[in-house]
C-alpha cells in the first residue's frame, strides 16, 4: 500500500473503528498464543502418557513372565506332593495288607 492510499484509508475510517479493529487483532495475537501454549502443552503430556503406557507395558509384560513361571513352580509342586501322596496310600495300603 502506498503512503496514499493508507492517508485516504486513515481518512475514510474513523479513529473508534480503527481502535476496534486494533483491540480484535490483538485479542486474536492473545488467543493465538494462548491456543500455542496449550497445543504445546498437550503435547507434553501426550508425550507423558505415551512413557508411562510403554512402562505400564513393560510392568505388564514382566507380570506375565512371573505368572506363567509360578504356574510352572505350582504344577510342579502339585506333581511332587501328589507322588508323596501316592507312596503313602501304597506304604498304607501294605500296612492294612499285613
Amino acid at each position: 500500500m502506498s503512503v496514499r492510499a493508507v492517508e485516504e484509508l486513515s481518512q475514510q475510517v474513523p479513529a473508534d473503528d480503527f481502535h476496534a479493529l486494533e483491540n480484535k487483532v490483538y485479542r486474536t495475537i492473545e488467543l493465538y498464543k494462548a491456543a500455542r501454549e496449550a497445543r504445546a502443552a498437550a503435547e507434553r503430556d501426550a508425550l507423558r502418557l505415551r512413557e508411562q503406557v510403554e512402562q505400564r507395558e513393560e510392568e505388564i509384560d514382566g507380570l506375565k513372565k512371573e505368572v506363567l513361571s509360578l504356574r510352572r513352580e505350582r504344577e510342579e509342586v502339585r506333581s511332587r506332593v501328589e507322588k508323596m501322596l501316592h507312596e503313602i496310600d501304597s506304604i498304607t495300603e501294605e500296612a492294612a495288607a499285613v
